[in-house]
């Protein structure tokens, strides 16, 4: 069987690309197709692939500015010839998905959302901040409604819909009116262990683009005093760095190492985005340590909270995945706002006897990537035989 797995672009390893590289596992042999490229950015696992790019990569600046080519998206996806394939495997939080696949070929679809910038998130990515964010801002007000469209419609190209969160599941369903299969994306759970260690620093660990809300957790440390340390970069790094006081520390990538190495020895982990999913608050309870996140979102389905709000179970349906749902896990903070993050670090400063190293690890067992990679290789089995008894009748 022919495979081509799609991914809208490679420029560096986060939760996406590690389950890509799952897929390039599996299927060892399939040829990856993608808008962008940046050569040693991914493992060597989807490096060794063969990769072909579109003509995204070779405009003006590509590899740092690739988003403000956005409006040129859907036609550089288009431009693939996916002749002879029987098989094609699209990973999106983008255009992916809306590659053209020949008649006769099945298109297993997985999202990690729904496009945010068109989405729900458009107002977070396009604030208005001076001349420049006020252009574009106004110039994608205009695009915004056509883009729309075209991502409904893409949706005819896909054959079966899988995702990562019961909470994604109800975007693409409010926003495509599809339904998906949920299938947690993987945490390399045993590369990990138990810590006992604490420096005494809070972390974070993430891009630095707005809807990661890094700005509430340097404010609550700038007011609390406290330390955090944050390891990541992206287009926000400017304005954080100058809102962040003596105590926060702003640090830039990190390899893979000197990140578990900082969630072994930090006190917990901040999370203060609305996350599709969340790996990171899944890595940092593989080493034991509580995580403190904004409660809405992925974290409901993976972290178990000192204070849940009954409301939010209730509609969402959240008890976590872990074998053990009464353990804590973490805490969670209900309002999008500084004071909000700030209360629930006071309630995790006064109750942090409450969590067990241990048994907040052994909670992320489920989650681990043996898990997810014989779940995802058999759902892509049933799909296309379901795909071809569909063909047949």
């Amino acid at each position: 069987m022919k495979v081509a797995l799609v991914h809208d672009w490679l420029t560096g390893m986060r939760g996406g690309e590690r389950c890509l590289e799952v897929f390039c596992e599996i299927f060892p042999a399939a040829d990856i197709f993608t808008l962008l490229h940046v050569k040693g950015a991914v493992s060597s696992t989807i490096e060794k692939h063969h990769i072909q790019t579109s003509f995204i990569q070779h405009l003006p600046l590509s590899s740092q500015w690739y988003r403000n080519y956005l409006p040129l998206f859907p036609l550089a996806i288009k431009s693939f010839d996916l002749e002879g394939y029987d098989l094609v495997i699209s990973s999106s939080h983008c255009v992916a998905k809306g590659i053209h696949v020949p008649s006769g070929t099945c298109h297993v679809a997985y999202i990690f959302t729904p496009m945010r910038y068109i989405w729900d998130q458009f107002d977070v990515y396009f604030s208005t901040g001076g001349v420049t964010s006020f252009l574009r801002r106004n110039a994608m007000r205009v695009i915004r409604p056509w883009l729309q469209e075209w991502d409904r419609s893409s949706n005819n190209q896909v054959d079966s819909f899988l995702t990562i969160s019961e909470h994604v599941a109800g975007r693409i369903r409010s926003y495509w009116d599809q339904e998906s299969r949920v299938v947690h994306p993987p945490v390399n759970w045993q590369a990990y262990a138990t810590s006992y260690e604490n420096e005494g620093f809070y972390l974070m660990v993430t891009s630095l683009v707005p809807y990661k809300r890094v700005d509430l957790a340097i404010r609550a440390a700038n007011t609390l005093g406290i330390p955090l340390k944050i390891i990541g970069q992206g287009p926000e790094m400017k304005r954080l760095v100058a809102i962040a006081g003596s105590s926060v520390e702003l640090l830039g990538w990190q390899s893979d190492l000197v990140v578990s190495e900082h969630l072994a020895r930090c006190k917990a982990l901040i999370f203060p985005g609305e996350e599709d999913f969340g790996i990171v608050p899944l890595e940092a309870m593989s080493c034991g340590k509580p995580v403190i996140a904004f409660g809405k979102g992925g974290v409901l389905e993976t972290v178990v909270p000192l204070n849940p709000q009954k409301e939010t179970i209730r509609e969402q349906g959240a008890t976590g995945k872990g074998i053990n749902s009464e353990t804590p896990t973490g805490a969670f903070f209900y309002e999008p706002n500084t004071a909000s993050l700030i209360e629930a670090l006071h309630l995790f400063e006064r109750q942090q006897d409450s969590f067990d190293p241990a048994l907040i690890r052994q909670h992320v067992a489920p989650f681990d990537r043996v898990h997810f990679k014989q779940q995802i290789q058999e759902i892509f089995t049933q799909c296309v035989h379901e795909f071809r008894f569909a063909s047949q009748c």
